[in-house]
C-alpha cells in the first residue's frame, strides 16, 4: 500500500497538468474497452454473483452488484458524458486588481490522490476513475470483496484507455486484494492520500471516519421523505411518492419515510397503500395512519431507520411546519421531497429543509449524479464541508490563490 501510495502521488502531479485532450483520449479509451470487453465483464460478474449467492450476501448488496449490458451501457454512457463536461481544471475566476496594482484570482485545481473505498456497485470503478482522471486527480479504488473479480474486469479496461493516452498506469490503482487489512493501510496513507471517500454501508462509513486523519467525504444514512402537503395535486402526489419508493429498494435516494398533511390523507394514502401492497411494501404507520389504510404499527425507531428495502414509514401531521421538523429531526440530510401546487410552499419548504437535496415535485430517486448532468459521481455527501449532495468534478476539486504584479513590492 506504501508503494501504491508513493506511485499515486507520482501520477498526480502528471494528470495535475495533463491536457484536456489527453484526458479525454483516456476516457474515451476506456468507454471503447468496456464495450470490446463486455463479455468478459459479464462473465466475471457473474462468478461475483454465484460466490455472494453462496456466500448468504444480504440482497440490497446483491442487487447492486449484478452488472449485465444495460449497466455497461450506462457506464459507457456516463464515460462519454464526464467527457463532455467542460474542464474544471486551470480555470481562474475572480480576478481583480487591488489599489497595490496586483490582480488576484482564484484557480481551479485537483485535489492530488483520492483513496475510495467501495461495497459492491462495480459501476464505481468506472464512475470513480473517470472523475479523478477529468478533475487531475489519481486514484486508489478498494472494491469489495463481492465484487473482486467484476472490479478487475473493469480496471483491465482502466488501465488499458490509460496506456492509449500516455497516462502513467498508477493514476488509477486497483487494490487487487481481498484482504481488509488494506483498507486500514490505505486509511493510513496520510502521506500521499489527500482524501478518502467511503461509499457503503454504514459499518464502513463509520470505520473510515474513526480510523483515519485523511479528510473524508461520506454520508452515513440515507433517510429520505417525501412530504405531501395539502395543496398537493393527488394524482401527482401518488405517482411521485411510489416512484420515490419502488423505483430500486436498495439506493440511498430511495423514501423511507412518507409524511402527509392531515387534510390530504384520506385522497391519498388508501390508493397509495394498495399501490405499494401490490408492490410488496410493508408499511409502518402512526396511529393516524392506520386508521386510513392497512399496515403495521410505526415507532420511533421507524423514523430514523435507512431500511434499503420494502418497507415505509408513514406519519400524518398537521401542517407544513409539522413536517419540517420532523425532516430536520430525524433526517440524515441526503434527499426531501415536497409534493405541492403551493408556491410559498415549496419556497419555504426549500429554504427551510437542511438536506444536500431539496426537490420540489419530482422523485427523491432523481437525486443522482448522472442524473443532475454529473456523469457519474463518487457519492453522496451529506457533509457540509467540503463538497455537498452528489460529488462530481467541482466536488473533486479546490482552489488556489493566484497572484498576478509587475514588480510590485509591499510598503507598510
Amino acid at each position: 500500500m506504501q508503494q501504491m501510495g508513493a506511485a499515486a502521488r507520482s501520477a498526480s502531479r502528471a494528470l495535475a497538468v495533463a491536457s484536456t485532450a489527453t484526458k479525454s483520449a483516456a476516457l474515451v479509451a476506456i468507454a471503447n474497452a468496456l464495450d470490446t470487453d463486455r463479455a468478459a465483464i459479464k462473465e466475471a460478474n457473474a462468478v461475483d454473483m454465484a460466490a455472494a449467492d453462496d456466500n448468504n450476501v444480504d440482497q440490497p448488496l446483491v442487487d447492486r452488484l449484478f452488472l449485465g449490458d444495460k449497466g455497461i451501457d450506462q457506464m459507457i454512457e456516463g464515460l462519454l458524458q464526464i467527457d463532455a463536461l467542460k474542464d474544471p481544471i486551470g480555470e481562474v475566476t475572480d480576478l481583480n486588481y487591488r489599489p497595490t496594482g496586483i490582480q488576484i484570482g482564484k484557480m481551479r485545481v485537483p485535489l492530488g490522490v483520492i483513496g475510495m473505498i467501495y461495497e459492491s456497485r462495480p459501476n464505481v470503478t468506472v464512475d470513480a476513475a473517470a472523475l479523478c482522471l477529468k478533475a487531475g486527480n489519481a486514484c486508489i479504488l478498494r472494491g469489495g470483496s463481492e465484487a473482486f473479480l467484476s472490479n478487475q474486469a473493469i480496471a483491465k479496461c482502466v488501465s488499458a484507455g490509460l496506456a492509449v493516452a500516455g497516462l502513467p498506469a498508477a493514476s488509477v490503482q486497483l487494490v487487487a486484494t481481498t484482504d481488509r487489512a488494506a483498507v486500514g493501510e490505505l486509511l493510513r496513507l496520510d502521506d500521499f492520500v489527500d482524501v478518502i471517500v467511503p461509499r457503503g454501508g454504514k459499518g464502513l462509513i463509520e470505520r473510515v471516519s474513526n480510523e483515519t486523519r485523511i479528510p473524508v467525504i461520506k454520508h452515513l444514512d440515507g433517510i429520505c421523505h417525501v412530504y405531501i402537503d395539502a395543496a398537493a395535486d393527488p394524482h401527482k402526489a401518488i405517482e411521485l411518492a411510489f416512484n420515490s419508493k419502488a423505483e430500486k429498494f436498495a439506493v440511498c435516494n430511495a423514501m423511507e419515510t412518507l409524511l402527509l398533511h392531515q387534510d390530504i390523507v384520506q385522497k391519498v394514502l388508501p390508493p397509495l397503500a394498495a399501490q405499494f401492497a401490490t408492490a410488496g411494501v410493508e408499511l409502518r404507520g402512526c396511529e393516524r395512519a392506520q386508521a386510513v389504510a392497512p399496515m403495521s404499527v410505526a415507532d420511533v425507531a421507524d423514523w430514523s431507520e435507512e431500511y434499503l428495502g420494502p418497507i415505509l414509514a408513514v406519519k400524518v401531521v398537521e401542517d407544513l411546519a409539522a413536517a419540517i421538523a420532523h425532516i430536520n429531526e430525524y433526517g440524515s440530510g441526503h434527499t426531501d421531497v415536497i409534493v405541492t401546487e403551493n408556491y410559498s410552499h415549496s419556497r419555504e419548504f426549500v429554504q427551510a429543509v437542511d438536506s444536500a437535496s431539496v426537490m420540489v415535485n419530482a422523485s427523491s430517486q432523481f437525486a443522482d449524479g448522472f442524473e443532475y448532468g454529473l456523469g457519474a459521481e463518487v457519492g453522496i455527501s451529506t457533509d457540509k464541508l467540503h463538497a455537498r449532495g452528489p460529488v462530481g468534478l467541482e466536488g473533486l476539486t479546490s482552489q488556489k490563490y493566484v497572484v498576478y504584479g509587475n514588480g510590485e513590492i509591499r510598503n507598510r
